[in-house]
């Protein structure tokens, strides 16, 4: 079995890094570049950088933050918020970051995610899915999860793994921020549909639930924000607990 993956998740607004619950209510976590050189020391596997406000805005990441971070760390490095082109996801690449996340944009042009795993290669290409449930049913929702849409979670996790996504980071936005665990139902059933890595993210709260959402939702990694960024968990420490109880992570 590959290693699981503890990922630190820095959302970014006017440049700090904040967090929320259910996608509102932010407060500030603290400066991206130290957090970032933080984990990286730290023993995280991966960082994830969200500028969250970028699709609303209607602009771009910002490039420069990008560089900087990329330049304090030693692990690979996500970026997402606003990347609606190839030429956007150039430069973000060339500023640093090891893979893009889309997600809006991949929505409203769905040939967007063919045209970036032709260019740069799946491995560079991650689609997140924010979602919740309605009626019983995981809706796909758009822009920082504002705007609903008509899209099943399911069925659009399996479209965007045909058109070449290397990766997909599912967020529940019904657990996000709570602390009460991750949606490991749905988790599980996107990794038995999929044949592609699976993040999770939303609900993370004790070293329990990153445990649940690796033996019961079958994810192929974790994503977390505010649990790290205020000390809640260690990751050092979260990696023991993962290896006690048979999880491949790697220490």
């Amino acid at each position: 079995m590959l290693a699981k993956r503890i990922i630190p998740c820095l959302d970014i607004k006017d440049g700090r890094t904040v967090k929320g619950i259910n996608f509102v209510d932010l407060r500030d976590a603290g400066d991206p570049v130290e957090l970032a050189e933080i984990y990286s020391r730290e023993g995280a596997d991966e960082l994830v950088f969200l500028d969250i406000t970028a699709t609303e805005q209607k602009r771009k990441t910002l490039a420069d933050l990008v560089y900087r971070v990329a330049e304090k760390v030693n692990i690979p490095f996500t970026v997402g918020g606003g990347i609606s082109s190839v030429e956007d996801v150039d430069m973000l690449l060339q500023n640093g970051a090891d893979k893009v996340s889309i997600n809006s944009s991949a929505v409203k042009n769905p040939k967007l995610i063919n045209d970036l795993a032709a260019k740069f290669g799946s491995q560079c290409i991650v689609v997140a899915i924010d979602a919740k449930q309605i009626d019983g049913k995981w809706m796909v929702h758009l822009v920082g999860g504002k705007v609903p849409t008509e899209l099943d979670l399911f069925e659009w996790a399996k479209e965007v793994e045909k058109r070449g996504a290397g990766e997909i980071l599912f967020t529940s936005m019904d657990n996000d921020g709570t602390k009460d665990g991750f949606a490991n139902e749905a988790l599980s059933r996107l990794s038995t549909q999929l044949n592609i890595p699976i993040i999770a993210s939303g609900g993370a709260g004790t070293v329990q639930h990153f445990t649940d959402t690796f033996l019961e939702g079958k994810a192929d990694a974790a994503l977390a924000a505010s649990v790290f960024h205020f000390k809640e968990i260690e990751i050092k420490d979260l990696k023991k607990e993962l290896q006690k109880n048979g999880i491949p992570v790697r220490i």
